[in-house]
């Protein structure tokens, strides 16, 4: 034990009080004894270390150390003193965090020598709820065939993800523009500042809508027009309610975008697609395309299921949420969608149309995500579900082969978007619901019938 941490004879001080829904205030007083011997510990190791002017290292005198780093060591000491009261006080009273914890320092008075240190924080907590019963829920499998009309999808998309960039000098709807793009709020606050950003002009299918930076605009066609190289765009949307920076909801924002260039994708021809990949014949392609697709159907049944059973626990627990959407539940919640996606082998660019989707979506929408993350942690618990580092890099390898990639890149990828912990909720997500699904009642239905059950939602897709 440190001595920034309480002590048997020198304990802190700890109220736990309800702050809300899912939310716990610690009101923590450090006795002045502590803080004492924390702010004379660090001046100690600074002496040891100071280097000022006409004295060689470590004899410079004490007096002469307070006066020089007096306000950083009162910053640090202080820092240390409530990460560790506030972890020490989270144990003690077995509290089931999420999240970071500490209020902000601007919030917070400085340290005194002799003198208690009092300071509240706010900790985001599990919400209490009882499980519903978990054994014999009923569940309905589709039946999906892979026809001949999906491969040949299949074999499109591949002939437009290898195809080349023809620039054009004039966009036209389902051309790509390329250039820097910046979003601002009406304050002039700017949220994003991104080069080398890309829009699509949309397609007659899209009636008018597109995305920017995330954010899905209903006239997007009409405020972009048919833009040019060297043409600057600016775009009027409104910030999406549950969006992750907090700054960008409900706001009044404003895009502009300088055109770099204009291009349009030429497909790749099947015979150069093959060539190059190695393959005896374009049959040879086909049935490599239906084998993976094949693969493709169990997971999309596995979803289909998993939601089945993810909507009866939402419809079957009461519990109280979060007053509102925190940042960090909203990033949770898509992240956790956009993993899903990719192991699904939904394409990039339909991931981030759907993720910007989700942005716009109801409160309801978002109460229900959140509800069902504490459903799933919950249910985790109570079923002893467990990840492994192998079952990690299996996944991986799984959600490679799904978007065409070697495992290693998209592991780096992963690596640098702070997703591999996203990758370890989605496994015990699908082991927890997997291990409901094992006491299930399942009834295996065609995919007309699984359709209309569910009132035209269908399965996602791929």
């Amino acid at each position: 034990m440190s001595d920034s941490a309480a002590t048997l004879d020198r304990p802190n001080q700890v109220t736990v009080t309800d702050a809300g829904p899912s939310k716990k205030k610690l009101a923590i007083s450090i006795p002045a004894a502590t803080v004492s011997e924390k702010l004379r510990g660090s001046v100690d190791l600074l002496m040891d270390q100071a280097a000022l002017p006409g004295f060689r290292r470590g004899k410079a005198p004490r007096w002469l150390v307070e006066k020089q780093f007096g306000s950083a060591v009162r910053k640090e000491a202080k820092n240390e003193l409530m990460t560790s009261a506030v972890t020490q006080a989270i144990e003690d009273h077995k509290l089931k965090v999420l999240g970071s914890y500490l209020t902000p320092e601007s919030a917070v008075a400085d340290l005194a020598d002799g003198k208690d240190f009092t300071f509240e924080v706010e900790v985001e907590v599990l919400p209490e709820f009882e499980l519903p019963d978990l054994k014999g829920i009923a569940v309905k499998k589709p039946l999906i065939p892979v026809t001949d009309e999906m491969v040949a999808e299949e074999v499109n998309k591949i002939c437009i993800n290898e195809g080349t960039l023809e620039p054009r000098d004039k966009a036209e709807p389902g051309d790509y523009v390329t250039g820097h793009a910046v979003m601002k709020g009406a304050d002039g606050t700017e949220f994003y500042n991104l080069k080398g950003a890309v829009i699509q002009v949309p397609t007659k299918d899209k009636k008018g809508k597109g995305m920017i930076l995330g954010i899905v605009v209903d006239d997007f066609a009409k405020q972009i027009g048919s833009p040019a190289a060297g043409d600057t765009l600016t775009v009027k949307a409104k910030g999406p309610e549950h969006h992750e920076v907090e700054g960008v909801r409900n706001a009044d924002l404003t895009v502009t975008f300088e055109v770099e260039r204009v291009d349009r994708i030429i497909p790749a021809k099947i015979e150069d697609i093959i060539a190059a990949m190695g393959i005896e014949s374009e049959e040879s392609m086909r049935s490599m395309i239906r084998q993976r697709m094949e693969v493709r159907v169990k997971i999309q049944q596995q979803s289909a299921m998993h939601q089945q059973l993810a909507k009866h626990l939402v419809d079957s627990t009461k519990m109280d949420l979060p007053e509102r959407t925190t940042a960090q539940q909203a990033q949770r919640t898509l992240e956790r969608r956009r993993l899903e996606l990719m192991y699904r082998g939904v394409e990039p660019v339909k991931i981030e149309e759907h993720i910007a989707e989700l942005r716009q979506a109801s409160g309801e929408a978002a109460a229900t995500e959140l509800k069902l993350f504490f459903l799933l942690h919950k249910a985790s618990e109570a079923l002893s579900v467990t990840v492994t580092d192998a079952e990690i890099n299996q996944r991986i390898v799984q959600m490679a082969m799904q978007r065409n990639e070697r495992p290693d890149r998209l592991r780096q990828e992963l690596i640098k978007n702070n997703q591999i912990s996203g990758i370890y909720t989605q496994l015990r997500d699908h082991k927890t619901l997997d291990a409901i699904l094992e006491s299930a009642s399942v009834t295996d239905v065609t995919l007309e019938e699984f359709n209309k059950s569910v009132k035209g939602d269908g399965l996602p897709t791929a």
